[in-house]
């Protein structure tokens, strides 16, 4: 009999919920995602749309700077002495160039980089091997030719060659050369900011900030490529140009007194001289020459010692051109006149046995104070001197601006030497009264000449009239107050004395005809502590017309071989450039002649 079956566990069906239910918790949920994804829309488009929409744009927008047009430098007369030119850089991508294809007639006539080299070449005045190597290779940027002309790039840009691309260059481009290269300087790279348009020497780095002007800057929108969104945001500050700087220098006289100057170091030997020449009543700089000048367009062909103005910057001692500053005091103090009397010996012994002599061996002379000028003795200027006080012969030489820098400002320009009175050895002062022991720059000794020739005021140096602005209008540059000095009485006694140097005595070698003419001529002598000489500084400076003064010159030549005396090297050259000068400027011819101090007594 069978036994019972085993029991069997049935399996129980999960138990399903209410189907209603159910759809209302679903329901439920995706409501609240839906309110979650509305409030997010919402905070979106509303709350922060306009957060979010700025914060796009500010990764869209791109500002950059326009620079300002670096304005011009010019002479007197408007003739630009420096300016800016557009130049191009000739670009290529090369890989683009690799498949550049030209045809003509459905023919194939030009491919590739070797064939655009051909084509360019002459345009750029480069060799096709040299080209062809620029144009190819995997670079998707390359300079293959720089600072060509606008018209240039519009040659090679008519050309139409894929690849070729360009970009826009400003250089500072000099006319003249060399002509005022030391006084306009030039422009170059600086460390501290980026280009090289930056004044770095001369009128350039002096009128930095006036010339330069205003950068502007451009905002706008930019795609992702890079590219700028035509109807997006633009916004631009337009740049300000910089203004013109006038200076008083004239081009052409300036030119010629150059000539002038390196053609008397060939023909005396000197390795080097200055030759300034100034307006009397304004103290302008007409020409203002150096030897061994600078071509702005390629500095880095000179030495540096020759980028400078050595007329501002190199001291030497003035020697008899200087006395006309002892004469002045003692006739401005009324301690003589130009009759009073003196017996010039070749050899002085002063009183505290310091032995002075002059240039030449002569017998005792009988000389009136006029006569002690005409004839530079240096024993009748001591003797003429020593009845000032040391203070006093302090007091003029820094009157007439020895130890002073001048108005000019250009840069490097010494104040010259003159150590204080209370320094001066036992033969310094005496040496001061006949253009020893101090020292002064080319300009000083213009300085000097200018005011006496104009009345006995000094004007302030300058060698910039003004600044033409953007605008068209010209705005003169405030130089300072002119200075009396010395009476318009002593002034013109002076003047009459200086014009018997060129007539009869040590300056005759610089007559004009048809002009008066006023000078003194120099020779210095510098004592290299071993009992030699360092140099020898030969000059003449001088005023033209003597009787109605426009212009004064000074000549400096350094170590000239043909002579040591400043009335036989320096004068002729005075001569010459002063002739033409007065004919440039149109000076009428002088008038007939006062009557001479007399010289000599019995």
């Amino acid at each position: 009999m069978p036994g019972p079956r085993p029991s069997q566990q049935r399996s129980v069906a999960p138990r399903v919920g209410n189907p209603v239910v159910r759809q209302r918790v679903v329901s439920l949920a995706m409501l609240a995602v839906l309110i979650v994804f509305a409030g997010q829309l919402v905070m979106i488009q509303g709350v922060q749309a306009s957060e979010l929409s700025a914060q796009a744009l500010e990764q869209r927008l791109v500002t950059t700077t326009i620079a300002s047009d670096r304005a011009d430098i010019l002479d007197r007369n408007g003739t630009v002495l420096a300016t800016t030119v557009n130049r191009y850089h000739v670009t290529v991508n090369q890989r683009d160039i690799a498949g550049f294809v030209r045809k003509e007639g459905g023919q194939v006539v030009a491919e590739g980089p070797v064939d655009a080299a051909r084509i360019l070449a002459p345009i750029l005045g480069m060799s096709e091997s040299e080209l062809a190597a620029a144009l190819t290779g995997d670079k998707r940027f390359a300079y293959v030719a720089k600072s060509v002309t606008p018209e240039t790039w519009d040659l090679v840009h008519a050309e139409n060659i894929h690849g070729i691309s360009f970009e826009r260059s400003a250089e500072r481009l000099y006319p003249n050369h060399a002509i005022a290269g030391n006084i306009v300087g030039f422009v170059g790279g600086r460390e501290d900011r980026q280009g090289t348009n930056w004044g770095i020497a001369g009128i350039e780095a002096l009128f930095e900030d006036e010339l330069l002007g205003t950068p502007g800057s451009m905002t706008y929108e930019r795609g992702r490529q890079g590219h700028v969104i035509p109807t997006g945001v633009r916004e631009e500050q337009p740049a300000v140009p910089g203004s013109d700087v006038v200076l008083t220098i004239d081009r052409d006289i300036q030119w010629y007194v150059q000539q002038q100057l390196e053609e008397a170091l060939r023909s005396t030997g000197a390795p080097r001289g200055i030759i300034v020449i100034t307006d009397v009543a304004t103290g302008e700089v007409i020409a203002l020459a150096d030897s061994a000048t600078v071509d702005p367009n390629n500095p880095g062909a000179s030495d540096p010692s020759n980028r400078g103005s050595r007329a501002v910057s190199n001291v030497f001692e003035p020697g008899s051109t200087s006395k006309v500053i002892t004469m002045a005091a003692v006739l401005e103090e009324g301690i003589a006149t130009p009759t009073s009397r003196y017996v010039a010996p070749f050899s002085y012994t002063t009183a505290n046995n310091e032995t002075f002599t002059d240039s030449h061996e002569h017998p005792d002379q009988k000389l009136t104070l006029a006569g002690v000028l005409v004839t530079s003795s240096n024993t009748g200027t001591i003797q003429i001197g020593q009845q000032l006080t040391v203070k006093q012969r302090y007091d003029y030489l820094k009157a007439f601006g020895f130890g002073e820098r001048t108005h000019v400002g250009l840069p490097g320009e010494s104040p010259g030497i003159l150590h204080p009175y209370e320094k001066w050895d036992g033969r310094s002062k005496y040496a001061v009264l006949y253009g020893q022991s101090v020292s002064v720059t080319a300009l000083q000794t213009n300085q000097v000449y200018a005011t006496i020739a104009n009345g006995g005021v000094m004007p302030p140096t300058t060698i910039v009239k003004g600044y033409q602005l953007p605008d068209g209008t010209f705005e003169p540059r405030d130089v300072g107050d002119s200075t009396r000095v010395i009476s318009e009485e002593t002034a013109s006694a002076l003047m009459l004395m200086l014009e018997q140097v060129t007539e009869e005595g040590t300056g005759r070698l610089a007559r004009i005809d048809g002009y008066r003419v006023a000078g003194k001529t120099g020779t210095a002598q510098a004592d290299d502590g071993k009992g030699g000489l360092t140099s020898i500084v030969s000059s003449f400076v001088g005023v033209a017309p003597a009787d109605d003064p426009r212009i004064v010159v000074s000549v400096i030549l350094f170590d000239p071989k043909t002579s040591i005396w400043g009335g036989e090297v320096a004068a002729p050259v005075f001569k010459d450039v002063t002739t033409f000068t007065l004919q440039a400027l149109r000076v009428p011819p002088s008038g007939p002649r006062e009557e001479f101090y007399p010289t000599t007594w019995e």
